[in-house]
């Protein structure tokens, strides 16, 4: 699947600090201890509505995981995934009477030019279900050899092939994504693509990995398993290993993807590989919210990143907005908020349009070493404020101070100014 045009992104002194970030598994903030390279992957959108503030704010986020290994010293091998074959994108097709390619192209389009807007970094491979339906199918058919997986007939007056089911009961590793209780598990199961109650399941979390064939609904054929499509949570675990291999360094979402989506990709990866490592930090964004209520297209509360473009909001106030936000806080939006940062980012312009400012050497380090503290972006925001308020108080004389700090700003925080 086509990305979207890099960001350029400009040459800065010296190098950034080694960048540690929280990982869910341990509740620790960690080193990413990569090598050369840095392989990340981050769970992308199900193309069925357009990007919303809470969308942005992930993939924001993991541009600037991206953006500090990168000004670290490490190259960076970076996947998406684009779930453009699922119940939600058909349920969303059906209600509009849309064709749900047509919805998915142009959902993912869409996507496309907001992530250009926010100057985002795209990634190296960003990959569609459809596309790699062969990836899918192969992992399936190794838990079925290895008798990690079962088959269970779909359910009378459904259709006439076999699900193909993960036994959890085969899976040691179950639960060290998540560390949560089976009541936690619960809570949650079922309103985020499980079935629980699902007659003949062994156990009431293990999770889909094919769903046979059923009436309306799109289907692929396969020689071992029958016609049908992927479960969720197969799709990652699939595309990851096939483009990163295992163990990889970052694996990235939102928090609302810990449990079940990156509990069950990481699960099976370890029974289909024999390695029980399937990432070695899982890295996670807080939700966003609005109106005391998560942001999210099936309640209908969102802000749009295209709407507030095509209300001549810009880009990088957007961005700002975000960057003023610590990524593991909850937040709900509110439009002083977005004041704020337009504010911020006028401030800002002016600062770095004088012909001489502050030295900016140390303000520029400042930056780099509060976004690789487990991406502190508040206090690196305030490094910025506090120089442009010296600068624009006249307290400077250096004419290669503003020029430093913007590349960095550019670089580091993805500010165009």
């Amino acid at each position: 699947m086509k990305s979207w045009p890099p960001p350029f992104v400009p040459a800065v002194p010296g190098h950034g600090e080694p960048l540690r970030l929280h990982d869910t598994s341990t509740g620790e903030v960690r080193a990413v201890d990569a090598g050369e390279t840095a392989r990340i992957y981050v769970c992308g959108i199900t193309p069925y509505d357009a990007t919303h503030l809470g969308h942005a704010a992930t993939y924001v986020t993991f541009d600037l995981v991206v953006r500090a290994l990168r000004d670290s010293g490490h190259r960076v091998e970076y996947v998406q995934n684009v779930t453009d074959v699922d119940d939600p994108l058909l349920e969303r097709a059906a209600r509009d009477g849309r064709d749900w390619r047509e919805l998915a192209t142009s959902e993912v389009d869409l996507f496309r030019e907001d992530m250009t807007a926010l100057a985002v970094i795209p990634p190296d491979a960003f990959e569609g279900v459809v596309e790699s339906m062969d990836a899918i199918t192969e992992v399936v058919r190794r838990l079925l050899d290895t008798g990690s997986a079962y088959r269970l007939p779909v359910p009378d007056g459904e259709g006439s092939g076999e699900d193909v089911y993960l036994d959890l009961a085969a899976a040691p590793t179950f639960g060290e994504v998540s560390h949560w209780s089976p009541e936690q598990m619960d809570e949650v199961f079922a309103d985020r693509g499980g079935d629980p109650e699902r007659p003949g399941k062994r156990g009431r979390f293990d999770p889909l990995l094919w769903r046979a064939a059923r009436a309306d609904e799109p289907s692929w054929e396969d020689t071992v398993l029958g016609a049908g499509r992927p479960g969720w949570h197969v799709e990652c675990t699939a595309i990851a290993l096939a483009h990163l291999g295992h163990p990889f360094d970052v694996q990235g979402g939102g928090t609302d993807l810990v449990f079940p989506h990156h509990e069950m990709s990481a699960v099976q990866s370890a029974v289909a590989t024999g390695d029980p490592t399937f990432a070695r930090l899982y890295v996670h964004q807080a939700m966003v919210g609005l109106d005391g209520g998560k942001m999210s297209k099936s309640q209908g509360n969102l802000v749009l990143v295209s709407r507030l473009r095509a209300d001549g909001v810009d880009p990088m106030a957007v961005r700002l907005l975000l960057l003023a936000q610590h990524y593991r806080t909850e937040w709900d939006y509110a439009d002083a908020l977005l004041a704020d940062a337009q504010a911020r980012l006028e401030r800002w312009r002016e600062a770095f349009s004088v012909n001489e400012g502050v030295e900016a050497a140390e303000a520029a380090g400042q930056v780099r070493a509060a976004v690789a503290d487990d991406l502190d972006t508040a206090r690196a925001l305030a490094a910025v404020d506090a120089w442009c308020e010296r600068t624009l108080a006249g307290d400077g004389s250096d004419p290669a101070g503003p020029g430093l700090l913007a590349r960095t700003v550019d670089a580091v925080l993805g500010i165009r100014l």
